[in-house]
């Protein structure tokens, strides 16, 4: 029991050490996005996961094999490789949304629900990030505030 105790503290701990990333500020993917509104706030699509992806940062999200993803924002410029969206637990409703970063290329759009033409400035503090917030970071953001 005590032994179990010990590993949940480490680990918790471990897990509030990641976000802070050392204290550094953690820097843009991309000075501009595309979204299908202004606010970044609708959902440009719907797609499925094609491979398992591991998040390297808070910015990201970790995403398994067979998740939906709702895709809210896609990066131009040097972070064009990367797209920011939603994914739910297994179940609808089970876990709440993980929002953050993650590659293109993991994902297949099934169901295109609005373009994305709007491009937005990427311009919201990263300190969002450290904070729990990967999905506003500013490092290209473009989902909805938490």
């Amino acid at each position: 029991m005590a032994t179990t105790r010990l590993w949940a503290r480490a680990a918790l701990l471990g897990a509030l050490l990641g976000l802070v990333q050392g204290g550094r500020r953690l820097g843009r993917l991309a000075e501009k996005k595309l979204c299908a509104d202004a606010d970044c706030s609708h959902p440009i699509s719907i797609a499925v996961a094609v491979q398992d992806y591991i998040a390297p940062d808070c910015r990201f999200v970790p995403i398994q094999r067979g998740q939906v993803v709702y895709v809210f924002s896609k990066l131009k410029g040097r972070g064009r490789l990367f797209w920011g969206g939603s994914v739910q637990g297994d179940y609808y409703g089970e876990h709440p949304a993980r929002l953050g970063f993650f590659p293109s290329s993991v994902v297949q759009e099934n169901q295109y629900l609005k373009p994305g033409k709007v491009e937005v400035k990427t311009d919201v503090s990263s300190r969002a990030a450290a904070r729990g917030h990967p999905s506003i970071a500013g490092e290209g953001g473009g989902l909805p505030t938490p």
